[in-house]
């Protein structure tokens, strides 16, 4: 079992960066597929990014591409966020997850087994 805790959101103008952090406890953080969804008031929980057990591949949802950067540190147990060139529509709480999947990256969210609380991203326009 792995626990997530989030960091990092906050309000921030349009055109700003932020960087989000999930931490993971236990000793099995590599043996996780890593993924980053949001939800966004009244709307459906989405993926945003995802990237493999040992960092290698990547997958964005079309609306972050050029945008977001996912990516982690095993020895450190943690998976980041790089948000760049916010827009408002951005604004949601975010995310992380952990999937037992042992290749690939699994966009649905039936595929994570592991959730954190998340952390809320304002972007004023």
């Amino acid at each position: 079992q792995v626990q997530l805790v989030e960091s990092g959101g906050g309000l921030v103008q349009a055109g700003g960066s932020l960087r989000l952090s999930c931490a993971a406890s236990g000793r099995t953080f590599s043996r996780y597929a890593m993924g980053w969804f949001r939800q966004a008031p009244g709307k459906e929980r989405e993926f945003v990014a995802g990237i493999t057990r040992s960092g290698g591949s990547t997958d964005y949802t079309d609306s972050v591409k050029g945008r977001f950067t996912i990516s982690r540190d095993n020895a450190k147990n943690t998976v980041y966020l790089q948000m760049n060139s916010l827009k408002p529509e951005d604004t949601a709480v975010y995310l992380c997850a952990a999937s037992t999947v042992v290749a690939g990256i699994i966009r649905a969210r039936v595929g994570y087994d592991y959730w954190g609380q998340g952390t809320r991203v304002t972007v004023s326009s």
